[in-house]
């Protein structure tokens, strides 16, 4: 594996942990002799006035970078997961806050970590990204998710009735609050939070949980990444909300139709030796601690 040269660093700029850090990493990657880049959203804010970093200035400009370092949660892991889609460079993410499940390098040892890239000790974990293309009107909107799609009804309270099909087959109208499509990675996510399966990330599959189901026989299936998930709606529901990875709002009528597919390109994950899922799973399921006694 080639040594890097350079890397971008894409951060959640409103945490302080983000500024407190980042003249660290900047001197750190001095003394290694590796380039570092920043966005324009960083470099926007006055507290970057002091630094003289080389910009990214638009998506492409990451494929020309060796990683980026993504500094936040997992919520701006997977904005940059979208910014970086097909484009091949891998992913490095570090918490600001307790161990995430994407960002998977701690403060605490973010220096160790980053020693290990930059001597090549590393390995890089793909995980897919799923595509949906949402029909409207005879025009059709791309959208791109590392975690999950949801539809829900846009009016608070509303039900939102949806037939599912699962490659031209008919599963079932669904009526809930809402239908969450997660890839494995998204699993641990909303989708798990309504009574959905943890689905380990080599499992090439989605999981199709309803949101508060209202009926008692509907249960999250499991169906393979090579399927192709259709949703029509009711002429019943209006306002219908179709949100990417928590983060995107696309607001639906019940004329349109989404395609739910796997993308043709994966996201690279800087992952470690020492690194282990099941371990991560059990620090934040908090599996095989005791309950609170007296």
């Amino acid at each position: 594996m080639s040594l890097p040269k350079t890397f971008g660093v894409w951060g959640n700029i409103e945490k302080d942990a983000f500024w407190d850090i980042l003249p660290e990493i900047i001197r750190w990657a001095e003394s290694k002799n590796i380039e570092l880049f920043l966005t324009e959203k960083i470099l926007s804010d006055t507290r970057a006035n002091k630094f003289n970093q080389p910009i990214i200035d638009s998506k492409n400009k990451i494929s020309e970078l060796d990683f980026m370092l993504v500094l936040g949660g997992d919520g701006t892991f997977l904005s940059c997961a979208r910014a970086v889609e097909h484009r091949g460079t891998p992913i490095l993410g570090i918490h600001l806050g307790d161990l995430g499940f994407l960002a998977k390098v701690t403060l605490e040892n973010i220096f160790q970590r980053l020693d290990q890239v930059a001597e090549g000790k590393f390995s890089v974990e793909k995980r897919s990204m799923v595509k949906a293309s949402i029909l409207k009107n005879g025009s059709s909107l791309t959208q791109y998710g590392l975690n999950d799609f949801v539809v829900s009804n846009g009016e608070s309270h509303r039900m939102l009735t949806a037939e599912v099909y699962v490659d031209d087959n008919r599963v079932s109208e669904y009526k809930a609050d809402g239908l969450i499509i997660a890839t494995p990675t998204g699993s641990t996510a909303y989708s798990l939070s309504s009574g959905g399966p943890i689905i380990s990330p080599d499992v090439d599959s989605f999981v199709i949980t309803p949101i508060s189901a209202h009926t008692l026989n509907s249960r999250p299936l499991v169906v393979s990444a090579k399927s192709t998930i259709k949703i029509n709606f009711s002429s019943y529901n209006q306002n219908i909300m179709f949100i990417t990875d928590g983060q995107l709002h696309e607001l639906l009528s019940p004329d349109d139709t989404v395609l739910i597919t796997n993308s043709d390109f994966e996201i690279g994950l800087i992952d470690f030796s020492d690194n282990d899922y099941f371990q991560t799973l059990r620090t934040k399921m908090g599996w095989g601690t005791r309950g609170i006694s007296n």
